[in-house]
């Protein structure tokens, strides 16, 4: 209201303002362009906080980025990685960002494919990898495990194995049953081939 009076008086003074008003004008732009990162920042954040897509100890994959919530912010989100690198995202980069929470539902299925030799019993490795799922009490009797040839493949028969568990032991569980079967079918005599190929030679 004040600037708009000065402006009027000083025209009907005779000073020339068409020059001080583009001035003005181009200043506002300028700060308006300045702000709008901020303000969509802001306005993502608190859409965040009031719909809550993710919270705090939530693993997320969401705009290329990997890790755990640390701190939501109303500018910014900041995330960890695995290995323990820090992350801040501007929020307005997550309005329209493709977004995988790990954490949302509380169990999380894994899935394995054993190879095994063609000339191994089959049912026998089916029967080893069940045993192993029933011993570790990590694993989820409900889903109830799946153990079942998936595939006939170039070298192996493939034996494809899905279970569930509660969220927090996935990678736990993923790494173990992997060692595990290892070592178990070394001590069963189950082999698990080289990839192989047979070549013929035409006289």
């Amino acid at each position: 209201m004040r600037v708009a009076l000065i402006i009027s008086v000083e025209g009907m003074v005779g000073i020339e303002m068409t020059s001080f008003i583009a001035i003005l004008g181009a200043a506002g732009l300028a700060i308006g362009l300045a702000l709008q990162g901020t303000l969509q920042n802001f306005a993502v954040g608190v859409i965040i906080l009031l719909l809550k897509p993710f919270k705090v100890g939530d693993f997320v994959d969401v705009g290329g980025h990997t890790g755990t919530v640390k701190e939501i912010q109303i500018f910014n989100t900041i995330m960890t990685t695995p290995d323990n690198k820090v992350i801040i995202i501007p929020n307005g980069g997550l309005a329209n960002a493709n977004m995988t929470n790990f954490s949302a539902i509380p169990t999380r299925r894994v899935d394995f494919s054993f190879g095994i030799s063609y000339g191994d019993d089959f049912e026998k490795a089916k029967s080893l990898i069940r045993g192993l799922f029933d011993a570790d009490d990590r694993i989820l009797k409900d889903p109830e495990p799946f153990v079942r040839v998936g595939e006939l493949g170039a070298s192996s028969v493939n034996i494809t194995t899905r279970v569930w568990v509660n969220s927090a032991n996935y990678w736990a569980v993923h790494f173990d049953m992997i060692e595990t079967a290892k070592k178990t079918f070394d001590k069963e005599g189950i082999s698990i081939p080289f990839p192989q190929m047979d070549v013929h030679i035409a006289k």
